[in-house]
C-alpha cells in the first residue's frame, strides 16, 4: 500500500475542523480521486499528505513513513504539482527540465535520465528549444507533469490536472496519467472538479464534504449503491444528503 490515511484532522481554528478525522487509502498503481464541494477540505488534506500543512491530529503514512514523523521521508517518495503551480517563463522548456533535474540528484547520468524522460513524455519536441513565456497553458502543463513525475515518484498528488485545458490537450494528460498507472505502477492522488474526468480515469473515488469522507468506492459501486447514471449523480445525491 502507497498511502495509508488514518484518522486525518486539520483544524484552523478552535472548534472547526477543515478536515474532520478522515481515513482512506491508495494502493500500489491506483488512480484515486477525491472530490467535493468548494470548502470540503480537499486541499487541507492534499497538502497535509504533500507535508506541506501540520495535521492537528491523525497521521498518514506514505510507503510507510509518517507525514508528522519522517516528512523528509515521505518527500522522497511523493510528487505535488497544484492547480496554481508555473514554471519559470524567461527560460526555454529544455533549460527548466535541466534546471529542476538537477534539483534532485547532482549525478549527471542521473540528471540527464531525468531530462530524458520528461523530454519523452511532454512531447513537446523542438517547442522545448523556446522560451515557455511562449508556451499555451497547455503545453505548459504537459511541461509540468512531466516534470513532475521524471524521478518515476511512488505517489503523485495532482490538483486539478487539466484545469483549463482545451479537449485535446486534457486527452493527453489523462493517457499520460493512466499509462504511468498501468505501465510502471505509480499511484496518483487526484483532485478535481470535472467528474467526467474522474469517472474516465479514476480506479476508486472518495466523496468529501465538511471536513468528511462521505463514501469510498469504485465508479461502477457507486453508481449501483446511489442508483446514479454517472459520477455528478452519485456526488450531487451524496452531498445532498450530507447538506440536509
Amino acid at each position: 500500500m502507497v498511502l495509508q490515511v488514518k484518522d486525518l484532522t486539520k483544524s484552523y481554528k478552535k472548534g472547526v475542523n477543515a478536515v474532520d478525522s478522515i481515513s482512506f487509502d491508495i494502493n500500489e498503481g491506483e488512480i484515486f480521486a477525491l472530490i467535493g464541494p468548494n470548502g470540503a477540505g480537499k486541499t487541507s488534506t492534499i497538502r497535509m499528505i504533500a507535508t506541506l500543512l501540520t495535521p492537528t491530529s491523525g497521521d498518514a503514512l506514505v510507503c510507510g513513513n509518517s507525514i508528522v514523523n519522517a516528512p523528509s521521508k515521505v518527500r522522497e517518495c511523493i510528487t505535488y504539482l497544484p492547480d496554481e503551480a508555473g514554471a519559470y517563463k524567461t527560460m526555454k522548456g529544455i533549460d527548466y527540465l535541466y534546471f529542476m533535474a538537477g534539483l534532485y540528484s547532482g549525478d549527471k547520468t542521473v540528471v540527464d535520465k531525468y531530462v530524458k524522460r520528461a523530454v519523452d513524455m511532454c512531447g513537446l519536441g523542438s517547442r522545448l528549444e523556446e522560451k515557455i513565456n511562449n508556451y499555451s497553458r497547455g503545453m505548459i502543463r504537459k511541461l509540468l507533469l512531466s516534470r513532475a513525475v521524471m524521478t518515476r515518484p511512488k505517489l503523485a498528488i495532482l490538483d486539478e490536472a487539466t484545469s483549463g485545458l482545451d479537449v485535446i490537450n486534457a486527452l493527453d494528460i489523462r493517457k499520460t496519467i493512466k499509462n504511468l498507472s498501468r505501465e510502471e505502477g505509480m499511484s496518483f492522488l487526484l483532485s478535481s472538479h470535472n467528474m467526467l474526468e474522474i469517472e474516465q480515469i479514476s480506479d476508486r473515488v472518495g466523496v468529501i464534504s465538511q471536513g468528511k469522507i462521505l463514501t469510498v468506492g469504485t465508479i461502477d459501486d457507486l453508481k449501483r449503491e446511489f442508483d446514479a447514471a454517472n459520477l455528478e449523480e452519485v456526488f450531487e445525491r451524496v452531498v445532498s444528503n450530507e447538506v440536509r
